[in-house]
């Protein structure tokens, strides 16, 4: 009768251990409260590779990671609206469509003719969020995931304007 009790006794005992070791670790609560502030650590570095394609050099980049599905896309287009109106001509806005497979693949194929094409496949799964790059250079200037301050994006953008 004590060896039925068993197993249920070490899978309990393993998720209490594995829940104590989550809790303990600082770089989890580190990302939690950068979730929480709408800031996403950069995807896989500060760059997305290398300068863009000849088309987008001039003037900064905005790439919106977007899917009909999503709420934080929903959520922060009415940011994106206004930051359109604001900067229509002085910045490059670029659409990265992931709602199904078909709009995903159309995507991919614009992000290797702009230079975004390892930026995506890193970031494709990061809807709702917006990614400003300098297309000299392919640097990430700011990206940020369901932030809908619009200030947040201003002021990188003024600072971005304002250095060509």
């Amino acid at each position: 009768m004590k060896v039925k009790y068993l197993p249920t006794l070490a899978a309990i005992v393993l998720l209490t251990v594995g829940t104590a070791i989550a809790l303990v670790k600082p770089e989890s609560q580190q990302s939690l409260s950068e979730a929480i502030a709408g800031e996403s650590a950069h995807a896989q570095s500060n760059s997305v590779g290398g300068a863009l394609a000849k088309k987008l050099q001039g003037k900064p980049v905005v790439v919106d990671i977007y899917a009909s599905w999503c709420s934080a896309c929903k959520n922060i287009a009415p940011t994106i609206s206004q930051l359109k109106q604001q900067y229509a001509g002085k910045v490059n806005f670029v659409v990265l469509d992931v709602s199904d497979r078909a709009t995903t693949a159309q995507s991919e194929a614009i992000a290797k003719e702009l230079g975004l094409g390892s930026f995506f496949a890193a970031n494709k799964t990061q809807t709702g969020s917006l990614t400003i790059v300098d297309p000299s250079t392919g640097k990430i200037l700011s990206q940020h995931r369901n932030n809908a301050n619009k200030a947040t994006y201003t002021k990188v953008l003024d600072a971005a304007l304002a250095k060509r």
